[in-house]
């Protein structure tokens, strides 16, 4: 995945706005850095015209809308750049043009050249700071950087580029953010390999031997099991390897004694975006492609950016949160419900007093009749709702009626916190959603725990 870096190009001091851009594009386009123009693409000017087109857009604003530029900006930069040896210049400048042309969403021109003189492959984009129809100028905002960021990762991620791991925003050679990860170390990969050969079900020691050999492992048994690759050049023991993946570990796996687990991923402290990474690197193995077929790049673009913006480092980390939204989450529930069932219970209280003060009179009458027959068959409707009434207080051993207006007042307040509860249960009820949707996406192109069926389940239940 390509780092990304957002700069407003300013008119430098003592310098004209033409000669500021034309030194900013006769270094975008040099012919040594770009292999001659080859990989030069443009939008909405021609790269050999280009200082001048800028130049007339800006004279051409101010003609039509009558205002002068207030800052010095006179056009904006996108610098992108990729892992070395990951990524063909042309399909660079692909990318390239493709998150320009979605940034900017085709309404300013702008240039993406490609440079191959370093070790890595990079773009630079260069956009005007006037829209094609030289009717508004490009507003900078707050979280422009993030946004070119997502839709990059996005991109990269469609064309099945690695991650580069929590870039470092500096303004040194952006080229230092890559080729900085650590190689994965043998006992790691040792981890890595016994996942896949547990993950396979053996039945006992020597078919989890087996597997290890087609896995590319030599294997010394007796008092303490190794293992060596082609790759190194001592054994190491299972016991070296930590909890989860001592001798004992193993054996009580395969014989079901213990659940598998894959520490590998989720313990360890190894993060989710290295684990990414690992997979998509392993020729896009089983769990990836199968996920790939489920999920779309937006989405394992979105896992991977909350991943790195919430630094969720590893497993423990996620599932507490987890825990801890759907907890508030619930909490709120149960709050909402209970000030809804006392919502309901003021006002039937309030339909009983008001039935019974409306009925009270004719049922005093009718007792001062000696509970008359007929005076009962010529208010029964009334005496019923009146008695109703009285079996509701003396359920609920309501001795002295509270007043109409104090029940309204409470069921104001109750509907007052329940209207600001509502706002904090529709935010958790979103990013428990979302979070729920991460969590199940990383089940899945880890370790294949979660189908597109039991995902769109989860959400249909939240």
């Amino acid at each position: 995945m390509a780092t990304t870096r957002f700069i407003a190009m300013h008119i430098n001091k003592g310098k004209s706005i033409a000669q500021c851009i034309k030194n900013r594009i006769d270094y975008a386009i040099n012919p040594d850095k770009t292999e001659n123009g080859k990989y030069i693409s443009s939008y909405g000017c021609n790269p050999e015209t280009i200082q001048g087109e800028f130049l007339l857009s800006k004279s051409v604003y101010a003609s039509k809308t009558g205002r002068e530029q207030k800052n010095d900006v006179i056009a904006y930069q996108i610098r992108q750049s990729f892992k070395p040896g990951e990524v063909t210049p042309q399909k660079a400048n692909d990318i390239g043009y493709k998150l320009a042309m979605k940034f900017t969403k085709g309404n300013y021109a702008f240039i993406v050249a490609t440079h191959i003189d370093k070790s890595h492959i990079h773009n630079h984009i260069i956009f005007n700071s006037t829209s094609l129809d030289c009717n508004k100028k490009f507003r900078d905002f707050l979280g422009s950087g993030k946004a070119i960021r997502k839709i990059s990762d996005y991109i990269c991620i469609e064309n099945g580029l690695s991650i580069i791991q929590n870039p470092k925003k500096t303004k040194s050679n952006y080229g230092k953010w890559l080729g900085n990860k650590k190689q994965t170390s043998h006992s790691e990969k040792l981890r890595i390999k016994i996942d896949e050969a547990l993950q396979q079900k053996p039945k006992n020691i020597n078919e989890f031997f087996n597997i290890m050999k087609e896995l590319g492992y030599e294997i010394k048994t007796g008092k303490h099991i190794a293992f060596k690759s082609s790759e190194q050049k001592k054994y190491i023991r299972l016991n070296s390897l930590g909890k989860g993946y001592t001798q004992q570990d193993i054996f009580n796996k395969i014989e079901g004694k213990t659940q598998y687990f894959n520490k590998n991923i989720y313990e360890k402290n190894i993060n989710f975006i290295i684990d990414i990474q690992e997979k998509i690197n392993e020729g896009k193995g089983e769990g990836y492609a199968h996920w790939a077929k489920i999920f779309n790049a937006k989405q394992i673009s979105a896992t991977l950016n909350y991943i790195s913006e919430n630094n969720i480092q590893n497993y423990d980390v996620l599932d507490e949160k987890v825990k801890k939204i759907s907890e508030s989450f619930n909490n709120i529930s149960d709050e909402i419900k209970d000030r809804e069932k006392h919502m309901n219970d003021i006002n039937q209280l309030k339909k009983h007093i008001i039935n019974y003060l409306k009925t009270k009179d004719i049922y005093n009458t009718y007792k001062q009749k000696n509970f008359s027959i007929k005076f009962y068959e010529e208010h029964k409707e009334e005496l019923i709702i009146n008695k109703s009434s009285k079996e509701f207080f003396d359920k609920y051993n309501i001795k002295k009626l509270p007043s109409i207006k104090s029940l309204q007042c409470k069921y104001t307040e109750l509907l007052y916190e329940n209207k600001k509860a509502y706002k904090q249960y529709h935010k958790l009820k979103k990013d428990m959603k979302e979070l729920l949707i991460i969590k199940s996406n990383i089940d899945y192109i880890l370790n294949g725990q979660c189908s597109k069926k039991e995902l769109k389940k989860t959400e249909k239940e939240i």
